[in-house]
């Protein structure tokens, strides 16, 4: 990946971390935004990378 595409998924990851961030629990931003980003990367879209992120962030914080 180069410095472009991943400045890019990093200020998609943070656009759509705020809607999440905003009613989830006490969490590290990193560990969404990895998920987010590893899913964008494997050719999923926006909706299924935020879901993709959400499910692995119920998983961090069981």
């Amino acid at each position: 990946m180069n410095v472009a595409t991943l400045t890019q998924l990093l200020k998609e990851a943070e656009h759509h971390h705020g809607f999440y961030e905003a009613t989830a629990p006490a969490h590290h931003w990193s560990d969404w935004y990895a998920a987010f980003i590893a899913a964008r990367q494997d050719g999923r879209t926006v909706d299924e990378a935020k879901s993709a992120a959400a499910l692995h962030m119920k998983e961090v914080l069981q």
